[in-house]
């Protein structure tokens, strides 16, 4: 099957490649009851070499480069606590830490999560993390746009492979809050 975006010859219904998953993000899919049926979303096998996203739209389609996003942990930091998130921004824009981050987990101080925590904490590798299969309870905060979108590329839980769902998908996904402005242009 071809893929909605980008140029991917092989495009899957993730439940059927729950083994190319992390067992959290198996897991998810496996347990999801989402408007969208699981079916609709697709699994991509990607080179994890050209992870990188100017090479990765190069290679896959330049259609990719609005319809990419990012999903990042951050933590949140107020009287001594430390509480960890998820966010969901599309790859144009970076995500509003010290901005609608902060104010959202009403923390002090915001930032993102070091690697080995945010590798740690979801059981996903770096540069492939989710919002599909996050910790229970993690707030998960989703940029407006992103939601908008018609067909979202996002990673799969793993550096090699991507998932491609519709976008209404992440505003119905456990803990999530979506946000304006939770993505910010750079400059």
């Amino acid at each position: 099957m071809r893929a909605p975006i980008g140029d991917f010859a092989n495009a899957r219904p993730v439940p059927d490649c729950l083994d190319q998953l992390t067992a959290p993000v198996a897991e998810a899919v496996r347990a999801w009851r989402g408007t969208v049926s699981a079916d609709q979303m697709l699994y991509v096998d990607t080179d994890p070499a050209i992870a990188d996203t100017a090479v990765f739209v190069e290679h896959h389609g330049r259609d990719l480069l609005d319809a990419s996003a990012n999903c990042v942990v951050v933590a949140g930091k107020r009287g001594g606590e430390t509480s960890l998130a998820a966010c969901v921004v599309l790859s144009s824009t970076r995500v509003d830490v010290n901005g609608a981050v902060r104010r959202q987990l009403g923390a002090r101080k915001a930032s993102f999560a070091p690697m080995d925590t945010a590798t740690g904490e979801t059981g996903m590798e770096y540069g492939g993390i989710t919002p599909i299969g996050l910790p229970a309870g993690w707030p998960l905060l989703v940029d407006a746009a992103v939601v908008d979108t018609e067909w979202v590329l996002i990673g799969s839980g793993r550096r090699r492979g991507k998932l491609i769902v519709p976008g209404k998908t992440f505003a119905e996904l456990p803990g999530a809050v979506v946000l304006e402005g939770l993505g910010v242009t750079p400059g």
